[in-house]
């Protein structure tokens, strides 16, 4: 690094961090590693962050963040209850693919993190996917029992497209969010409540 360059912040490291945790895993990736990627020394981090352990936190709870803001966002907006799923499957998609690896850590590399990184995160987690559990309530005919279950459905569909989906592709988000949510309720909605 140059002189006169000037180093990372804290969100730089953040999101050097971010795309090597979701490359690699928690246990593969280095503070060396992170730190080359900053442009830093290894212990400029630690004037930042207290440990890799802590880093990774702040990583999962800026992508959650991401996640709950998009969803409260969309949750103003008065539409029909289709309308409004299909948004929020929008905005769920956008936080992974245009806020990248923060969100995107919570599916890839979230169980590669120590269970002390679990346990900070997950009850913001739980409040996400609650909102999420609500939404289905007011959008489908299911009994409470299967709403978890179905969310995990529509969250695999979701988080399964970091894999392949290419936004630069195409098909756009707004066309793939279509096509997620139309498959979704045309399933979810032949269900006959308590089945």
């Amino acid at each position: 690094m140059s002189l006169t360059a000037e180093a990372p912040g804290r969100h730089g490291v953040l999101e050097a961090a971010a795309r090597r945790f979701v490359a690699q895993g928690y246990a593969a990736t280095t503070v060396r590693q992170i730190a080359e990627d900053s442009g830093i020394k290894a212990a400029s981090i630690y004037h930042h962050f207290a440990s890799k352990e802590d880093l990774f936190a702040a990583v999962l709870d800026e992508g959650i963040r991401v996640m709950v803001d998009a969803f409260e966002e969309v949750g103003l907006v008065a539409q029909s209850s289709d309308l409004r799923l299909l948004a929020h499957v929008r905005a769920h998609l956008g936080t992974l693919f245009e806020h990248g690896p923060f969100t995107a850590a919570h599916v890839t590399a979230f169980f590669t993190a120590p269970a002390e990184v679990r346990e900070r995160i997950v009850p913001v987690r739980d409040g996400y996917e609650r909102r999420w559990n609500r939404l289905l309530r007011e959008t489908i005919d299911a009994a409470n029992r299967e709403l978890p279950l179905l969310r995990l459905l529509l969250f695999g569909s979701m988080n399964s497209t970091i894999e392949w989906f290419d936004p630069d592709g195409e098909t756009s988000l707004d066309q793939l969010a279509a096509l997620i949510t139309d498959q979704f309720l045309n399933g979810a909605k032949s269900r006959k409540k308590g089945a």
